[in-house]
């Protein structure tokens, strides 16, 4: 319990992105950059709930375990850090994904004019 799970904190910095640009493009490419944001948001911050729900069932578990065998340990960073590394890492995803989606939107909105008028 005195160490953070860094295997479950690289999952969540590498592949909320990648899925939630992936379901955001569709829809930017098409001129929906609002439904594309939604879209991408909602992936990345139901990743970032799910695996805090994964951590606080591992350390309920180890709670568990501990009561078991008669005595009480805590975890060491406490719930609250570790549940709020990974939404922090939601956070900074999100206004990643946005930043993204301003580039898509403006060389969507470039392609109809000509390459002399840009």
């Amino acid at each position: 319990m005195h160490e953070l799970s860094w295997f479950w904190i690289a999952l969540a910095l590498v592949v909320p992105p990648a899925a939630g640009v992936l379901a955001a493009y569709p829809a930017w490419l098409k001129s929906e950059t609002i439904l594309g944001n939604l879209t991408g948001t909602t992936v990345i911050f139901g990743s970032a709930i799910a695996l805090i729900l994964r951590e606080r069932v591992a350390l309920d578990r180890l709670a568990q375990v501990c009561l078991d065998q008669g005595y009480v340990c805590l975890p060491d960073p406490s719930a609250f850090t570790r549940y709020a590394i990974y939404a922090f890492i939601g956070l900074f995803e999100v206004m990643a994904l946005f930043y993204v989606s301003l580039m898509v939107e403006t060389k969507v909105r470039r392609r109809g004019y000509a390459p002399e008028w840009r």
